[in-house]
């Protein structure tokens, strides 16, 4: 029998490659929307590119809401919980966010785990991990890294994102369930825009062709193509060891700057972007503009991911960050979301 696995938010940029590669393996998907009728856009996207959606099936159920949920964990072998909301303007209160983060994550984690999932993966991000005050230049990011949600600095969403996956894990070891129970934390999201849904992440590479950013914050995060982070998910639920794991996925890291010098070599007659904004006039707009006053902790920390042991649990070896920001730039020109 066709084991089935849950993916939460299936519509979105990372659940809908980890769909199509579990739709690879023989896996049949159960996918989480908010709306059927709205839903069936990535059904036909994905088999517009090949994937086998007689193993497809949609349920809706929301995040905010116990509605749907039993029915959607129902005989799941695993489950993705990859849905998250991503507020478009964030919030001026810092704790705004973390009620809704919270409650959805824990939903989705008691009703999979009391169904009886053998493994639930969670995505949850980089943002958890580095938020911490006295960082200097210089950030090896490891697994047993936290962000300090108390730390002033830190904005809405990576406070949200910090909250939320400690209560799981606060749950994990008061259940006794750490082993059934992976969470992922992604950098910079890059790669392909395949099925035209791209993540927060493509914005950047959008706003630089677009003259977004006349200036570019000195900022470096690490880069992962969304492939790979894929790939990661679904070694993620059978690796015996990823179990109680937090896996980073990531390659090498970027600065915005390297991101544009490689977008520059590759469209020579794209008007991008060639000098770097000084770090006080990153503070300043921060008053400003919401958006940037996100980055403001971050400026001048060139942040790296300590993810070797990643591979070696997973076997996952990430491309370079390079082909990650190509793939995206390529992508976004073919699907018409970008021009030079």
């Amino acid at each position: 029998m066709t084991d089935t696995v849950l993916v939460t938010g299936i519509s979105g940029f990372i659940a809908s490659h980890v769909a199509a590669g579990l739709l690879a393996k023989g896996y049949a998907v159960r996918g989480t929307v908010r709306n059927k009728v709205k839903g069936e856009r990535i059904v036909e996207a994905l088999a517009e590119h090949s994937s086998d959606t007689s193993r497809l099936e949609l349920v809706e159920a929301d995040l905010d809401s116990d509605v749907g949920w039993k029915t959607a964990v129902k005989d799941c072998r695993f489950v993705q919980h990859i849905a998250s909301p991503f507020p478009m303007d964030a919030p001026s209160n810092r704790e705004a966010l973390v009620p809704a983060a919270r409650a959805g994550a824990m939903r989705v984690i008691e009703q999979a785990i009391g169904a009886g999932a053998e493994r639930v993966v969670m995505t949850s991000s980089m943002v958890s991990m580095m938020g911490q005050p006295g960082r200097g230049e210089h950030m090896r990011v490891k697994e047993e890294d936290w962000s300090d949600p108390d730390w002033k600095p830190l904005t809405a969403y990576p406070v949200s994102k910090t909250r939320a996956e400690l209560a799981v894990w606060d749950y994990a070891a008061a259940q006794n369930v750490k082993d059934r129970i992976t969470t992922v934390c992604p950098g910079l999201v890059f790669g392909p825009d395949t099925y035209d849904n791209g993540g927060a992440s493509l914005g950047i590479i959008k706003g630089l062709f677009s003259g977004k950013f006349p200036m570019m914050p000195r900022i470096a995060y690490p880069v992962v193509d969304v492939r790979d982070c894929a790939s990661l998910h679904i070694k993620a639920m059978t690796a015996e060891a990823a179990g109680g794991r937090r896996l980073i996925a990531a390659s090498n890291t970027l600065w915005i700057s390297d991101i544009a010098a490689i977008l520059r070599e590759a469209y020579p007659k794209a008007k991008l972007p060639t000098r770097e904004m000084p770090d006080f006039m990153v503070k300043i707009g921060s008053f400003f503009d919401t958006t940037i006053k996100s980055i403001v902790p971050d400026v001048g920390v060139f942040h790296e991911a300590d993810a070797a042991y990643v591979t070696a649990l997973t076997g996952v070896v990430p491309r370079p960050a390079k082909d990650a920001v190509l793939a995206a730039a390529g992508s976004l020109m073919e699907n018409g979301r970008m021009t030079i």
